[in-house]
């Protein structure tokens, strides 16, 4: 990619340079139809006239580079076009994967800062590997994701929720806040304050 966007430039930039020889091209050619006229003029004072076929041909020749000129400005043109259509291309595909990268630096460094907590809040994995304290509490809420057996029991779980109060196999949500029940012992109700 590196390859072809240096070679697109150098294409680019040969192709500006032609496009420059081609003005000044132009330019040299108003300066030679300028000085014609000021010769034509000056001859003219001293009396002295050119022949009729010798304007005409110069006239023909100058018509004929002028449209050879036209052409090769229109064909550098539609090439500096495609070039530049070539190379926003380039550089937008560069963008993509600048924001790409960006992105997942973005992810590393928030999992590298959720391991960090996790390791503070629960102690460091790698001390215990075997008995994470958190890895029961994982496996049973991640078990629905590898079993369609263990999908089906927690589903069945959490329906039995969803039945009226008189259902043999289940009881309904109440329809409004558990309120808990008073302290038994003092121990109990000094924690609740």
């Amino acid at each position: 990619e590196r390859e072809l966007k240096a070679a697109a430039d150098s294409v680019l930039s040969e192709v500006r340079k032609k496009q420059a020889d081609t003005k000044r091209m132009v330019d040299v050619l108003r300066a030679l139809e300028k000085l014609r006229k000021l010769r034509k003029e000056a001859a003219g004072r001293k009396g002295v006239c050119p022949p009729p076929s010798a304007d005409e041909a110069f006239e023909n020749q100058v018509e004929s580079l002028k449209t050879l000129l036209k052409n090769r400005t229109e064909l550098y043109e539609a090439e500096e076009r495609a070039l530049r259509v070539m190379l926003e291309g380039e550089q937008e595909e560069e963008r993509k994967r600048e924001m790409e990268k960006k992105q997942k630096k973005e992810r590393e460094k928030l999992l590298q800062q959720k391991l960090e907590i996790d390791s503070k809040l629960f102690g460091d994995p790698g001390e215990f590997p075997l008995a994470h304290l958190l890895q029961p509490f994982r496996e049973y809420y991640l078990q629905a994701e590898h079993s369609v057996a263990a999908l089906i029991q927690i589903r069945h779980e959490w329906d039995q929720y969803l039945v009226p109060a008189d259902h043999p196999e289940g009881s309904c949500i109440p329809p409004g806040w558990v309120l808990p029940s008073l302290p038994t012992n003092d121990t109990w109700a000094t924690a609740v304050r």
